[in-house]
C-alpha cells in the first residue's frame, strides 16, 4: 500500500437488501486489497416515497436512487458509490469516474413459476408478471399465448406473486437472485436466443469522484477488462439506438477466443422490438480485438455504436412504441402493478 492510498474507503448504498448485498460484495473485494471499508446507507427522495407509498412523480425511480448516491459522492459524504450498472445513464457525470466494474454475474434472465414450470410449459393464458417492456416485449414475440401482466416491488414481493397463486410466473434478471443466495429457486434460465438481457446486466458499477486520483488508483485494480468491453459494447449500442429510437432494447456481447492464437474476439448481439412483440430488428456483429486490453474499451464502443446505425438504418427507428426515459424498465414498488412502468429495473439487478 502506497503513501496515497486511502486507509478507509466509505461506501455509498441504498437500504434494500440487493443493494446492501451488492455493496457488501464491492466492499470485500476492496478489503482483500487492504483497504478498510465503512458503508454509508443513503436514503433517497425514491426510498421516503416507498416507503410512505407514494408514487414518485415526474421521474424514473432509477434517476432518483443513482442520482441521490452520486450527490452524496460529489459532496464528499462517501468515497465510493455501487450501481447496478444497467442503471446508470448512458452520458457520463461531470465529477464522477467509473473507476472499476468488476466481473460480471450471469446477465441472463430467469424465469420463477409455479409448480417448477418452464416459460414453454406454462398453460395458454397463465399470467406472467414483469414490470420491463423489453422483458414484455420479447415474451409477446415468442408466442407462447400467456398474459403478461406489470410487476413491482423487491425481489420477496415479485415472487411472493407466484407463491400467492396470483401470477404463474415472474421473470427477473439471474444476476439479482444469485446475490441474494437465490438462484437456485429460478425454475428456467432463458437462452438469450430467447430473451436479450439489458444492455449492462448484471455488471456492478463503481464510481467514485474523478478528483480523487489516490482512490482512482487504489480501485482500478478491480476493473475487469473482458467484462468492460462487454458492457461498453451494449451501453454504446443503447446510446446510439435511444438517439433514435424509443423502443424496447436488449443487447448481450461476450469476448471469446479467436482463430488466431493469443487473440480475443468480441461478440454483440442485439434487438429493437415493438412494445407488443409484433415488429423486430435483430443484428449481430464482432470485431478483433487487439492484443492489449487498453484498446478494447475504444474497440467496444466503436461496435457497439456501428451495430446500432445499421439497425437504424433497417427501420429501428421506424418502431411504433411510446416515449422512453430509461435503458430499461421495471416498474418501481409504488407503481401500479397492473401498468408497464419505463423505469430500469432497480429492485431486481
Amino acid at each position: 500500500m502506497t503513501s496515497t492510498t486511502p486507509t478507509t474507503l466509505r461506501i455509498g448504498t441504498r437500504r434494500s437488501a440487493l443493494a446492501t448485498t451488492q455493496t457488501g460484495h464491492v466492499a470485500a473485494l476492496i478489503e482483500e486489497l487492504g483497504i478498510a471499508t465503512e458503508l454509508v446507507e443513503i436514503t433517497t427522495d425514491g426510498d421516503r416515497s416507498q416507503a410512505a407509498g407514494t408514487p414518485l412523480a415526474g421521474s424514473s425511480s432509477t434517476g432518483v436512487f443513482v442520482s441521490a448516491l452520486r450527490e452524496a459522492l460529489l459532496a464528499g459524504e462517501v468515497d465510493v458509490a455501487v450501481h447496478s450498472l444497467k442503471d446508470l445513464p448512458t452520458t457520463p457525470e461531470p465529477g464522477i469516474a467509473l473507476v472499476a466494474i468488476p466481473v460480471r454475474e450471469d446477465p441472463r434472465d430467469v424465469v420463477i413459476a409455479r409448480d417448477g414450470m418452464t416459460l414453454g410449459e406454462l398453460p395458454v393464458g397463465s399470467i406472467v408478471g414483469t414490470g420491463s417492456p423489453r422483458r414484455a416485449a420479447q415474451l409477446h414475440a415468442l408466442g407462447l399465448g400467456v398474459e403478461v401482466r406489470g410487476l413491482r416491488g423487491n425481489v420477496d414481493t415479485r415472487i411472493g406473486y407466484v407463491t400467492s397463486g396470483e401470477y404463474d410466473a415472474v421473470v427477473l434478471a439471474r444476476a439479482g437472485l444469485a446475490r441474494l443466495g437465490r438462484a437456485a429457486e429460478a425454475t428456467e434460465v432463458l437462452d438469450p436466443l430467447q430473451m436479450l438481457p439489458a444492455p449492462g446486466q448484471g455488471a456492478l458499477a463503481i464510481e467514485c469522484r474523478a478528483s480523487d486520483g489516490a482512490t482512482r488508483e487504489a480501485l482500478a485494480v478491480l476493473d475487469d477488462k473482458a467484462t468492460r468491453a462487454t458492457v461498453l459494447a451494449e451501453r454504446s449500442t443503447l446510446a446510439t439506438l435511444e438517439g433514435g429510437c424509443s423502443a424496447p432494447i436488449g443487447a448481450l456481447a461476450e469476448v471469446a477466443e479467436a482463430e488466431e492464437p493469443g487473440r480475443h474476439e468480441l461478440w454483440l448481439r442485439a434487438v429493437v422490438l415493438s412494445t407488443d412483440g409484433a415488429l423486430a430488428v435483430r443484428k449481430s456483429a464482432s470485431v478483433l480485438l487487439a492484443a492489449d486490453p487498453g484498446t478494447w474499451p475504444q474497440d467496444a464502443t466503436t461496435l457497439g455504436d456501428r451495430l446500432a446505425t445499421e439497425m437504424l438504418e433497417d427501420g429501428a427507428d421506424r418502431l411504433e412504441t411510446p416515449a422512453r426515459d430509461q435503458p430499461d424498465g421495471d416498474a418501481p414498488e409504488t407503481q401500479d402493478p397492473h401498468t408497464t412502468a419505463r423505469s430500469a429495473e432497480v429492485h431486481d439487478a
